[in-house]
């Protein structure tokens, strides 16, 4: 019954445009529309990452909850943790329509979005009438016309430190002109510095450390890694997100979609972003946590981003072919795959595969 839910949906929603697809859908989850598909819980797919208790390693990535309107909804639908967000101090309305395009021969997404959000007052009201026990991440940039970029990310930390249950610092959107340079090797000393010395104050009043990740591009360079991986190495960081969207049309069938701006998601970005998840975890060491994101589409997927190095993995774009039930389906699949190689734990094949990625392209 879900699947032909499922199959009737997305055909009614592919006649519209995108962005007006993504409303309606947010809509459905407030209204408890969307079908439950949960999958039941194993303890083999727990993880503890950063300090925190996740029920299985599958979340939602930053992009699709951008205001904070239905983070337990996502929940419900089997992911293990979520994430909101971009969210930035001032509200603002992002770059000029059309900005979200599908590419459905390829099964996958161009956004230019730009950070559109409602502001960080917003966000913030919905996020206090939240469980506080649900896993929800919030993830935070700067305005398009901010004067001091750091100061931005440095007010998403004081804003945000009561309610969020860790922090992802994106400066790898491709959409903000000039944001990509913050992950320079200076910019980003700079930067880190100043987003965990805020940290520390709040967790100083509060009591409570709340963990930081940093998103990083698919598209760096080997010194653009080498620079990331040592200034992360060098600060309180608590892991990376590996990967936000490409700038690469690298291998595409829609071509007329591919000459749109904007980054790319979906199954296309799977290789290029375990590649760098590979190249990241070999120069991080096992011990910093990397959540891995980019076309996952499905459990055998999920599972390869942990076998490249990833702890934890996040998917969104993939949702837009595969409906509702993607989440369960993977845990379901995560399940199986700890039943096929007698694993006791999904986290025992973390790494297996690292070599193999990291010598790719």
């Amino acid at each position: 019954m879900i699947d032909v839910f499922q199959s009737l949906a997305r055909r009614g929603l592919f006649l519209i445009d995108p962005e007006t697809a993504h409303g309606l859908t947010i809509k459905a989850l407030k209204t408890g529309l969307a079908p439950s598909c949960a999958a039941p819980g194993d303890p083999r797919l727990a993880q503890t990452v950063a300090g925190l208790a996740f029920a299985n390693p599958i979340g939602m990535a930053a992009g699709y909850d951008k205001n904070a309107e239905v983070p337990e909804a996502l929940l419900r639908l089997g992911f293990g943790f979520t994430e909101i967000g971009t969210v930035t101090p001032k509200p603002q309305a992002g770059n000029d329509k059309p900005r979200l395009f599908r590419l459905v021969e390829d099964e996958a997404v161009i956004n230019r979005l730009g950070f559109n959000n409602e502001g960080h007052d917003t966000a913030l009201r919905r996020l206090r009438g939240c469980d506080r026990s649900a896993l929800i991440g919030v993830n935070i940039g700067a305005n398009k016309d901010s004067a001091d970029r750091v100061a931005d990310y440095v007010a998403g930390i004081r804003a945000f430190s009561s309610v969020a249950r860790y922090f992802t610092v994106n400066i790898s959107s491709p959409n903000t002109p000039g944001l990509r340079d913050l992950q320079a090797r200076d910019s980003l000393a700079a930067l880190l510095s100043a987003v965990l010395s805020a940290r520390s104050e709040e967790a100083a009043v509060s009591g409570k450390r709340v963990p930081v990740f940093l998103k990083i591009a698919p598209d760096l360079t080997e010194d653009g890694m080498d620079d990331i991986a040592a200034v992360a190495l060098a600060h309180d960081l608590d892991g990376l997100i590996v990967s936000n969207t490409t700038l690469s049309r690298e291998g595409l069938r829609d071509r007329k979609q591919a000459g749109e701006s904007g980054g790319l998601s979906g199954k296309p970005l799977f290789a290029a972003s375990t590649i760098v998840l590979a190249k990241m975890r070999k120069r991080l060491g096992p011990d910093m946590p990397i959540i891995g994101v980019g076309g996952v589409s499905s459990a055998e997927t999920a599972a390869e981003k942990i076998r490249a190095g990833a702890n934890l993995v996040q998917l969104y774009s993939c949702m837009v072919y595969e409906g509702p039930a993607l989440p369960g389906r993977i845990v379901r699949g995560l399940s199986q795959i700890c039943d096929r190689e007698g694993l006791a734990s999904i986290g025992d094949i973390r790494g297996s595969r690292t070599d193999h990625w990291a010598a790719q392209g």
